[in-house]
């Protein structure tokens, strides 16, 4: 494999001069996008073509407490805060003027999960993440009643399960939604999601802009549910999709993102999105044959479909993009948390023998190492299993290395291994994508931290999916970037509808004709003038990862049954 195309990722595209920025922000005109993920909170502030003018970000730590993997609602708020807090700190920095106004704001988050509310607006229950996956006689009874695969992260499986359970709170819910729609509801007053996190919420119907109400007819008459004081449809969030007005932020809203003061109420909002869709956006991955894979502590791969697939399949989740077109998702609970891990250890290796390196320089040098490795890794394995992994049916995970007696266990290959069991699970899902239901896929975008060495993790993947694997210069920024130009498109289909301020967005262009569609906004406005590099797979790489995972799926028992000793 090579690494000729190592180096940082850069920023999307460069950001307006000085003066024009100032004046921007100053007047308003700048879109915030704010997304709760599984280890940061990050904020990006962008003009209307996408080019970053600030950042800020929060880091914070999943509990567990007793059971069940949550955040705390007071975590979310003091990030929030903080994060919010730190990009007026850039802003400052930068451009030497105040945040006290925005043209649009929006809210993304991890998905999936379990937020349950009551009429008062105050949580039942823990907040459950999608890294819980005691729901499985839920999901199971859901997936047969719906003849759809139903994951055991979907909210609608949590919900049975609390109900099958008889969990005391069940009976005084009011109001059930994700972190991303949670938050939203605080700074704008609307119940409100967008459909890419709706459907990791229920199925969404086949108009692709709300939920599917046969299958709630099927889900409310499951006895269980039918004997319940609510109505299953009440309960859940409204779906809008992308650029529709989900409302403003309101003054209550704005002192809970600044309680300096500073910002001012107004500001439009987008419609709620889970990290899947702000990924899509990220990448332009929105149209069929495209997808794009989002790596972090957890990594989904979306593919966007040209048609049905053959039936339901317990690896691959029916969702959609944010403007409603079907997408099959294959999701992992694990990614890159034991290999963060590893490369700490590294670090703290470096400081003892006097050489301390920055994260950028270790991880630069590690994985361009890693690059060198034997192309099947030397026989070396790693089971990245932090939490439990449905891919690969792993109830309760507990990272593993493992090597062969005559294995080849080089740093090289070492690296190489922790590089394609990032991945690992994620690869055994997509095989029965590609390979099974024959999905067409011209080429998949990455974004996410993982891919900020150029080539070396971008190879990884093209090698392991057997798929081209495009990374643009936004690679790097994430989500947050993703959900800042969702919030930019709303405020300009907003004003191509007369139904804005006026306010200038900082795009230089206008949508003839009415508002423009997403799809158009990314390829004609945000992305027209992006480097894209793209790497396909190479020959030797992709028989090398294919022996390595053949070699991973024989080794799969060890690591099922490491949960169940080691505790």
């Amino acid at each position: 494999m090579t690494h000729a195309d190592v180096s940082p990722a850069q920023s999307p595209s460069p950001a307006p001069g000085g003066d024009d920025a100032a004046a921007l922000i100053a007047a308003g005109g700048a879109h915030l996008g704010i997304e709760l993920g599984s280890t940061r909170i990050k904020a990006a502030l962008v003009d209307g073509t996408g080019a970053v003018l600030a950042t800020g970000s929060h880091a914070w730590e999943n509990e567990l407490v007793g059971e069940i993997w949550t955040y705390s609602l007071d975590a979310v708020w003091a990030g929030i805060r903080d994060c919010y807090a730190d990009l007026a700190r850039d802003v400052r920095a930068q451009h030497g003027t105040e945040l006290t106004a925005l043209g649009g704001l929006g809210i993304s988050a991890m998905m999936h999960g379990y937020l349950a509310l009551d009429a008062d607006g105050e949580q039942l229950a823990e907040f459950r993440t999608w890294r819980n996956t005691f729901t499985t006689e839920a999901a199971a009874l859901l997936s047969e009643t719906l003849a759809q695969n139903i994951p055991l992260r979907w909210s609608i499986s949590h919900l049975l399960h609390a109900v099958q359970q008889g969990e005391e709170h069940v009976e005084r819910l009011d109001f059930l939604t994700t972190l991303a729609g949670y938050v939203h509801w605080r700074l704008t007053g609307r119940k409100v999601l967008g459909v890419g996190d709706a459907s990791g919420m229920f199925p969404i119907g086949s108009s692709g802009d709300a939920f599917d109400a046969e299958l709630l007819e099927r889900t409310s008459a499951l006895e269980p549910i039918a004997a319940m004081p609510w109505s299953l449809p009440d309960l859940l969030p409204e779906v809008l999709v992308a650029g529709q007005d989900a409302g403003h932020l309101t003054a209550e809203g704005a002192a809970l993102l600044d309680p300096t003061g500073m910002l001012q109420p107004g500001a439009i909002t987008a419609p709620p999105e889970g990290d899947a869709g702000t990924g899509m956006v990220a990448t332009q991955a929105v149209e069929p044959r495209t997808g794009n894979v989002s790596a972090g502590t957890s990594a989904f791969a979306m593919v966007v479909l040209e048609g049905p697939l053959s039936g339901p399949r317990e690896e691959i989740d029916l969702v959609t993009t944010p403007s409603g077109h079907p997408v099959a998702m294959i999701h992992t609970n694990n990614c890159t948390t034991d290999l963060d891990a590893w490369l700490g250890l590294f670090s703290q290796f470096a400081e003892l023998i006097g050489a301390p390196q920055s994260a950028e320089d270790l991880y630069g040098a590690l994985f361009s190492a890693g690059a060198d490795g034997d192309a099947d890794a030397g026989g070396v394995l790693t089971y990245n299993y932090i939490s439990g992994e449905h891919q690969t049916g792993v109830a309760s995970g507990r990272p593993l290395l493992v090597r062969e007696q005559s294995a080849r266990f080089t740093l090289e290959n070492f690296m190489r291994a922790q590089l394609y069991g990032a991945f690992g699970a994620l690869a055994v899902g997509m095989d029965a994508l590609l390979k099974d239901e024959g999905v067409r896929l011209d080429v998949m975008y990455a974004h996410g931290g993982i891919f900020r060495t150029r080539g070396v993790a971008q190879q990884v993947l093209a090698d392991a999916l057997g798929v081209p694997v495009a990374l643009g210069e936004s690679a790097g920024e994430g989500g947050a970037w993703g959900m800042a130009l969702l919030a930019a498109h709303t405020a300009r289909t907003a004003a191509a509808d007369g139904a804005a301020s006026g306010v200038a967005d900082g795009s230089g262009a206008t949508a003839v004709g009415g508002a423009q569609s997403l799809s158009a906004y990314l390829d004609e406005i945000v992305f027209a003038g992006q480097d894209i590099t793209t790497r396909s797979p190479d020959t030797a790489g992709r028989e090398g990862h294919t022996t390595w995972l053949g070699a991973y799926r024989d080794g799969l028992p060890l690591a099922r049954r490491a949960g169940d000793l080691l505790h």
